[in-house]
């Protein structure tokens, strides 16, 4: 229903704890290289449990090989410097949620194309500079699921 990309993750674990995620919610998730962990690593593998099969799961050299195989479909990036609140935005199915990496976020090159109202953020005390990466896409990816009703969920 959704896609969930992540742009050159680093922490096998947030990946694992993602890949779980997505084979729970029905969404297909997109990893971008260059990752910062083996797919086969036994972090990653951990984390993910026995859901590793249960994903629906594709890799793109590059973000471009990404935005190219979306074509038509809604980008919204999910960055802190974002100025739409993630749950004031109306998704839709096919839309991709786009996550940064662990430790830089998403490039510039990547957020300024986007139209404001593209870059979503989750609000968080003053202050501080981020929260995990899988707590953010679980976060944002059932609000989209809640918003349509928990479509093919049980």
């Amino acid at each position: 229903m959704f896609h969930i990309a992540l742009h050159e993750p680093r922490i096998a674990p947030n990946t694992g704890n993602i890949i779980r995620l997505s084979a729970n919610n029905g969404c297909q998730l997109h990893l971008i290289e260059p990752l910062g962990f083996d797919l086969e690593e036994k972090q990653l593998r951990r984390a993910g449990l026995d859901y590793h099969d249960l994903a629906k799961i594709q890799r793109y050299k590059d973000y471009t090989q990404l935005y190219d195989a979306m074509s038509g479909q809604r980008i919204f990036a999910c960055t802190t410097k974002g100025k739409a609140q993630y749950d004031q935005v109306e998704y839709q199915e096919g839309d991709v949620l786009l996550f940064g990496s662990e430790t830089t976020g998403l490039p510039d090159s990547i957020l300024q194309p986007l139209a404001e109202d593209r870059k979503i953020r989750i609000p968080i005390q003053e202050n501080n500079r981020s929260i995990n990466l899988s707590n953010a896409v679980a976060i944002i990816s059932y609000e989209a699921w809640r918003q349509n009703q928990f479509f093919g969920g049980s």
